[in-house]
């Protein structure tokens, strides 16, 4: 049973969008019998003259996030687009990342989202980066430099993007050995980008932002699945 359970596809769900659709959202899942859901407060980054690829303004957002088995998150995202109006302005984005691993216990809370909602297991479906047609970037920073990424990032061809707030947790030492500050307060600015942006934007943050910069910035990219509400930038 627990080879069974760990060789199955899933994804984890990420909504980003107003708090009134975010509490839509979590109805939705609650009622589609989700056990497990992250929530944290988020703030959008798009000029009101600039819809850009998010649909947000430069208000409070809220951020889901949710472990789901891949036929559910397939079928819960139609349902977030239909339902939430994603690709609306003003509306927000969902989309789903790939999960390589999880402990024991949460995959099987997710395998029984999908019995319980009619939707068999999927296996692992060995995605391809040639699959892959979207990517989030997260950049960490220093607080207080994430209008510096988003300006970068803009130059680039990104259309907005959002920021968590959050704090350091490490060794000072190892820090410190490696270069960086110790300051605590750090920011993530989270970006949705198309595969062929994903190069130039990074090396714009990189070179703005970057580790031998003030920002002391760390730039990752993850490959995103499937996407709902992305609203394309027009040049």
């Amino acid at each position: 049973m627990e080879n069974s359970v760990k060789d199955m596809s899933h994804r984890i769900l990420i909504l980003i969008a107003s708090t009134k659709l975010a509490g839509k959202a979590e109805k939705m899942f609650r009622e589609g019998g989700v056990p497990v859901s992250c929530r944290a407060q988020v703030m959008g980054t798009v000029p009101g003259e600039m819809t850009g690829l998010l649909g947000l303004g430069d208000v409070e957002r809220v951020l889901l996030a949710t472990p789901m088995p891949k036929p559910f998150a397939d079928s819960m995202l139609q349902k977030l687009k239909e339902e939430l109006r994603l690709g609306v302005i003003n509306s927000g984005i969902a989309f789903t990342i790939p999960l390589s691993g999880a402990n024991n216990l949460i995959l099987k809370m997710m395998n029984h989202i999908g019995e319980v909602n009619g939707l068999a297991g999927e296996r692992k479906d060995g995605m391809k980066m040639t699959d892959v047609k979207h990517v989030l970037i997260a950049a960490v920073i220093n607080q207080g430099y994430s209008e510096d990424v988003m300006k970068a990032a803009r130059n680039a061809g990104a259309g907005g993007g959002s920021i968590i707030q959050c704090r350091r947790i490490g060794s000072e030492e190892q820090l410190s050995f490696w270069g960086f500050d110790v300051q605590e307060k750090k920011e993530i600015v989270l970006i949705v980008a198309s595969i062929e942006q994903k190069l130039g934007i990074m090396q714009a943050i990189g070179e703005s932002c970057g580790v031998h910069t003030e920002a002391q910035g760390i730039v990752m990219s993850f490959p995103i699945d499937t996407v709902m509400g992305l609203r394309e930038t027009k040049n």
